[in-house]
C-alpha cells in the first residue's frame, strides 16, 4: 500500500477511472457483438441501424481516450465491410 498521501489518492482515482472505463469498453463490445449477430442472421436493415449506433459508441470511447482513434477506425471499417457483405 502507498504511504504518501498523493499516492493514496491516486489509488482511489485509478479505481474509479477503471470502473468508468470498463463500462464504456464493455458497451463497445456489447454493441459490436449485437451487430455481428445481426450480420450472421442476414438482417441487413437492422444491421444498418445497429451500425450507426456502433459508430456512436465507438466514437464516444475515442473521445474519452479509452480506445485509440486508429483502433476505432479499424473496428468501424471492419463492421461496415461486414454489413455491406450481407446479401439482401
Amino acid at each position: 500500500m502507498p504511504i504518501i498521501k498523493s499516492a493514496k489518492k491516486r489509488v482511489l482515482q485509478n479505481a474509479k477511472h477503471r470502473q468508468r472505463n470498463f463500462r464504456v469498453r464493455s458497451r463497445v463490445h456489447e454493441v459490436v457483438r449485437d451487430l455481428t449477430d445481426l450480420v450472421k442472421e442476414g438482417k441487413k436493415a437492422e444491421a444498418l441501424t445497429a451500425l450507426s449506433q456502433a459508430y456512436k459508441v465507438i466514437d464516444t470511447a475515442v473521445k474519452k481516450n479509452i480506445l485509440h482513434k486508429n483502433t476505432a477506425n479499424r473496428q468501424k471499417s471492419a463492421l461496415a465491410k461486414a454489413v455491406d457483405a450481407v446479401k439482401v
